[in-house]
């Protein structure tokens, strides 16, 4: 019964052992120096592309891959006269990782206190990826006057089914806690993986994003947003962002596979007013892997 014990004691230890040896983020800003704004809850990691001056795009990533993942759409927009702000959520890349509760009042605060922090006083375009999307449209309900239009890319917070283990993450926390720590990089990595076949405009993209598992806090951020803001229906903000007359573009790929394309029509319920960009042959990595179709769609539609 002892050795029992010991060896169930062990496996659940292990995945806590394994995350105290990953290196911490001071350690990554120390081999490549970034900029760094101090916000409420902590360091964020950011950098603006383009001229000096014009309308001001904000790009808002998602849930595992940090501010990189818009490297292939940045030129685009910044040779098409916009100046682009993008940078690291809490928990990812070279951004902090605090304890704080990942959900929309956390993003949402944190877009916030960037905007002021960069003295971004003009109404700005948020431009969000899967959960970022999420982010973007909590921060347009919340502060409309300080966005000129919402584009959604493959938008998260539609209620859409994120599988088993996702839900039960959410409804019992302590042991997706542990289930995330135990089994997440094993089946990121499988997705990472199967990806490589994949065109991508974001050079070595799957070794930044498997670089993303040395680095301590990351898995706690992703159980974080699974139980914050991804584990939550955004039905009341998209319903706000058509009572205020907000410009929403919303674009989903015709083969995704973590975002349905059913989702648009439950967006389309909320919010009539929205416009819909569908790409075909396109999964949810398309800001990555079809940036030149993404751009032929999104630039008549950018409002300046």
């Amino acid at each position: 019964m002892i050795w029992f014990l010991l060896v169930v004691g062990v496996i659940l230890v292990a995945p806590y052992l394994r995350e105290a040896l990953r290196k911490p983020v001071s350690a990554r800003r120390k081999d490549t120096p970034k900029n760094l704004a101090s916000l409420t809850h902590g360091k964020i990691s950011y950098r603006w592309h383009g001229p000096a001056s014009g309308p001001v795009v904000v790009c808002i990533h998602g849930l595992t891959s940090p501010g990189f993942v818009w490297d292939g759409l940045v030129p685009y927009l910044t040779e098409a006269g916009f100046r682009v702000l993008s940078f690291d959520l809490y928990g990812r890349g070279y951004s902090d990782r605090p304890s704080q509760p990942q959900d929309a009042a956390l993003f949402s605060g944190l877009v916030h206190d960037l905007l002021t922090d960069q003295n971004v006083d003009e109404p700005v375009t948020l431009i969000g990826n899967s959960m970022g999307s999420a982010v973007a449209t909590a921060f347009s309900a919340q502060h409309p006057s300080r966005v000129r239009q919402a584009v959604l890319l493959v938008p998260a917070g539609l209620g859409h089914n994120l599988g088993a283990a996702a839900t039960l993450t959410r409804k019992v926390p302590l042991v997706g806690h542990w289930l995330i720590h135990a089994f997440y990089p094993r089946a990121l990595r499988k997705g990472i993986d199967a990806e490589r076949v994949l065109p991508s405009s974001v050079p070595d993209i799957q070794e930044k994003q498997l670089d993303e598992l040395n680095y301590r806090g990351f898995l706690r951020s992703v159980h974080s947003s699974l139980c914050g803001i991804l584990g939550v229906t955004l039905e009341h903000e998209h319903r706000s962002l058509q009572k205020n007359n907000l410009p929403v573009v919303a674009v989903w790929g015709a083969d995704d596979d973590v975002i349905p394309l059913s989702c648009k029509d439950r967006m389309a319920q909320w919010n009539p007013d929205a416009s819909h960009i569908v790409l075909e042959n396109c999964g949810h990595g398309l800001v990555y892997t079809h940036t030149k179709d993404l751009w032929q769609q999104l630039e008549p539609v950018l409002l300046r």
